[in-house]
């Protein structure tokens, strides 16, 4: 990363990525200059750290700022069309990613995963074989543990970290090569932030950015969308699938470059897309030198993660599901996809997609209950074919869901299609909000 200097930084906002960004950067002795547009809200954070703080609504205060710095790393939520960005582009300042700094920094080999669904799944399970076959790994990025966060001055150069690239931290990507890289899938999503479909692909595509011959890129053995948006691949192409490809699922047994990795039977999750997630990870880890052994190892205990596909709770042979982590119409098709009778609850804040995509879960549903701002838009899907409702909160949602359910004979499913804005701060707190209640309903029922 020559050319740049990171003598004197400015800082896009003070969330978990920008304060680990921040104290990165003082730990190594540089300038720091955080800009955000709620600047009153960080002024305590900020002033632990003996920081300056501008307001990034103000042009005033943001042209004073970046006449004092050389470079702007933005925190990977900040929109590309922001006042930050768009003053530094007008004044020549260089704008790196996360991801770009981090990797200036920190030289241990790298493993990257993106996709419109399945990262987090893919990530975990990943450093997961690694460090089942004795291979040093940490999941990190787009996770608890933001890619800056995990770096140290002192490290092993041995360990594997294994990053969740999400396409906000993708966007500016100039530097950051992984020597294993995925891509897992495509379908819309976070075009209110990327402003239509072509960009949110071009970010995605980076994730093989500066790869050689001697790299990995691990794709889908049927690329569907992504076709259109696969860059050339200097790096040597694995393939994975669910009938075909180098890690692929037969009807009994998952294997791996013809070695037989584990039988379907012994897999806790063996629905559809939790298949793809398997797959892709056996395919990124062997391709960082896990074994097959660590693959199955991993792979019969993996339960999966909080809000995906989580099973709750059963209450008179009504199963409930917490798939919160869905916010696109594709996650909640993925998802429920692999049920047979479901009474879907979905809504919330559309990042303007095309929700008409549920509408091929059809066959599968038995009633819907909207909630949220695109409540009208979910019903409207579905009027004149299933039982819908519109409920005013979670705790009526599951209500409802609930008496459709047993009417049914089928499962509860929370799977939004949507972002959780308008009533949550954030998925988790939806999905645990969600939890709760089917909780308290156990309780009241005296569920089994």
């Amino acid at each position: 990363m020559t050319g740049f200097d990171l003598s004197s930084v400015a800082v896009g906002g003070l969330g978990l990525t920008g304060r680990a960004l921040a104290e990165a950067l003082l730990a190594r002795g540089h300038h720091v200059i955080v800009a955000d547009d709620q600047p009153e809200a960080i002024m305590e954070a900020a002033s632990k750290l003996a920081i300056e703080v501008v307001d990034a609504t103000s042009e005033e205060q943001l042209d004073e700022a970046l006449s004092k710095v050389d470079l702007v790393v933005p925190s990977p939520g900040i929109p590309r069309y922001h006042n930050l960005l768009r003053m530094a582009d007008k004044k020549g300042i260089a704008v790196l990613s996360e991801l770009d700094v981090g990797a200036f920094w920190d030289h241990r080999p790298r493993a990257a995963v993106t996709g419109t669904n399945g990262k987090t799944t893919v990530t975990e399970l990943t450093a997961q074989i690694l460090n089942n076959s004795e291979i040093k790994a940490a999941a990190v990025g787009n996770t608890e543990v933001s890619f800056v966060a995990a770096l140290a001055d002192q490290f092993d150069e041995n360990e594997v970290l294994v990053v969740e690239a999400s396409s906000f931290a993708l966007d500016r990507v100039q530097h950051f090569r992984a020597q294993s890289a995925a891509w897992l899938n495509l379908s819309p999503d976070h075009l209110d932030w990327h402003g239509d479909f072509e960009s949110y692909a071009l970010a995605k595509a980076k994730i093989f950015h500066g790869q050689s011959s001697d790299d990995f890129a691990i794709v889908p053995n049927e690329l569907g969308p992504l076709a259109s948006w696969l860059p050339k691949l200097e790096a040597q192409r694995v393939t994975f699938g669910l009938s075909a490809g180098d890690v692929h699922c037969t009807q009994s047994v998952l294997s791996a470059h013809g070695e037989k990795v584990i039988d379907i039977s012994d897999l806790p999750l063996a629905r559809p897309h939790d298949l793809l997630n398997a797959c892709a990870s056996v395919a990124l880890s062997l391709s960082m030198g896990a074994s097959i052994h660590g693959a199955r190892e991993t792979l019969c205990d993996f339960q999966g993660l909080p809000h995906r596909m989580e099973l709750v709770a059963t209450s008179k042979k009504v199963r409930f599901f917490n798939d919160s982590k869905a916010t696109t119409p594709h996650a909640t098709v993925a998802g429920v996809g692999g049920l047979d009778a479901v009474v879907l609850i979905a809504g919330g804040r559309n990042k303007g997609l095309d929700l008409g995509e549920l509408a091929s879960l059809r066959s599968q549903l038995r009633a819907v209950v909207a909630i949220g701002d695109a409540s009208e838009d979910v019903i409207e899907i579905f009027r004149g074919d299933l039982p819908v409702a519109i409920a005013n909160s979670m705790e009526d949602a599951v209500s409802l869901a609930f008496d459709y359910a047993v009417r049914f004979r089928a499962d509860v499913v929370l799977s939004p299609a949507c972002a959780s804005f308008d009533w949550y701060s954030n998925y988790v707190e939806r999905g645990d909000e969600f939890k709760h209640i089917v909780g308290e309903l156990n309780e009241r029922r005296e569920v089994t």
